[in-house]
């Protein structure tokens, strides 16, 4: 039998947000990650011109490996043999061959608390142990190479996340360079988890590849580029492991869907259309880090990236669940609880996506404000 793992709760409030808008209430999903915008319209436009013109079938794209490859050599200075990148169904499947090629069932993976769920349940249902670090507002709720080297027995593989989901926190490249260091002194490998480069508001980004080449990178067409829907992402696997990896994909998943690779392709080239995005995010980040004081949320991670904001919601309630369900079925604001990202902390935090247009986040607030002012206080 199989390991058991948690369910993700976020997907039973999108749920019950979907039946409340079938039946007729105005709902703002700020539950999921997920850009409100469509992929570049060149994107759009390739893909049309492909349906009419080809059949189609199971493929990987050479040229989007390629224009991967020189993504890295643009953008961090790294050089990246193309046969090292694999295409996949987006950042998930890219996770799963990561963790189920560099590691044996019983080996231990380090990661931070909060993190993305999936990271935790993937482990489990691969038969490998989660040591999941606590890491709070003195760490900016990441990972720290003091904290690595502490561990005991040292773990065998590590997962980072920067910009990070749910807090949007990111790792300053001091301190990636020294959890490399670390990782090649205990025998650790990296997985680096980087789907929300390109969506920062002022730190530096920095791939993992720049301080360890023998990090595996995962990272998606669902974010930067606006593809969500299109299932497309890729993983950078180290040179020693570049053969095992294809061998599991080609088992395990065949190819990413041939269609979403022809639009990925042309959208690696929609910069300034993408780009507007981030001025969007950042006006909707702006609005909420002036508002959410005002609610009583006034303890919150530092959104240096990605579009997600993490708020201390302990001075209400110790049930994030039902405090997110009870926010959407009274104000139609559908939001995810905390108990996703740290089953131990929690239940006292939540998580607000701001991937909205800013016309969306400014009626949400016009919601937000009367509701969190009646609130009981703990």
């Amino acid at each position: 039998m199989g390991q058991d793992i948690s369910p993700f709760q976020a997907i039973a409030i999108s749920r019950r947000a979907h039946e409340l808008k079938a039946g007729g209430h105005r709902i703002f999903h700020m539950e999921f990650g997920q850009p409100s915008t469509g992929a570049p319209q060149a994107a759009i436009a390739a893909a049309h011109g492909v349906l009419d013109s080809e059949a189609m079938g199971y493929w990987e794209s050479v040229p989007l490996k390629a224009r991967i490859a020189q993504h890295y050599l643009d953008t961090y200075s790294v050089e990246v043999a193309p046969h090292r990148i694999a295409i996949t169904c987006g950042a998930s499947p890219a996770l799963v061959l990561a963790l189920a090629t560099a590691f044996k069932p019983g080996d231990r993976i380090a990661l931070a608390r909060p993190g993305y769920v999936a990271y935790r349940n993937t482990i489990r249902a691969l038969n490998l142990e989660p040591v999941e670090i606590a890491c709070g507002e003195a760490e900016r709720f990441q990972l720290t190479a003091d904290a690595l080297a502490a561990l005991a027995p040292a773990p065998q593989g590590i997962i980072l996340a920067s910009p990070a989901n749910p807090t949007g926190t990111i790792i300053p490249e001091a301190e990636i360079s020294a959890i490399a260091d670390i990782a090649r002194k205990i025998g650790a490998r990296i997985i680096s988890d980087e789907i929300y480069h390109g969506l920062t508001y002022g730190p530096k980004l920095h791939s993992m590849l720049e301080f360890e080449p023998s990090a595996y990178i995962v990272n998606s067409f669902s974010k930067y580029f606006s593809m969500a829907g299109w299932r497309l992402g890729w993983l950078v696997s180290p040179e020693d492991c570049a053969h095992r990896t294809g061998a599991y994909i080609g088992n395990l998943f065949l190819t990413a869907p041939s269609l979403a690779q022809h639009a990925g392709l042309v959208a690696m080239d929609s910069r300034m259309e993408l780009e507007g995005h981030i001025d969007v995010y950042r006006t909707n980040r702006a609005l909420l880090l002036e508002a959410l004081p005002r609610l009583g949320l006034d303890r919150i991670a530092p959104p240096d990236g990605a579009f997600y904001i993490y708020a201390d919601i302990s001075r209400f309630t110790d049930d994030s669940l039902g405090f997110c369900m009870k926010l959407l079925e009274e104000t139609g604001i559908a939001t995810a609880p905390g108990v996703d990202f740290d089953p131990v902390d929690g239940h006292r935090f939540m998580r607000f996506s701001f991937a909205l247009s800013t016309p969306e986040i400014k009626e949400a607030l016009t919601r937000l404000e009367p509701w969190f002012k009646v609130q009981p206080k703990r």
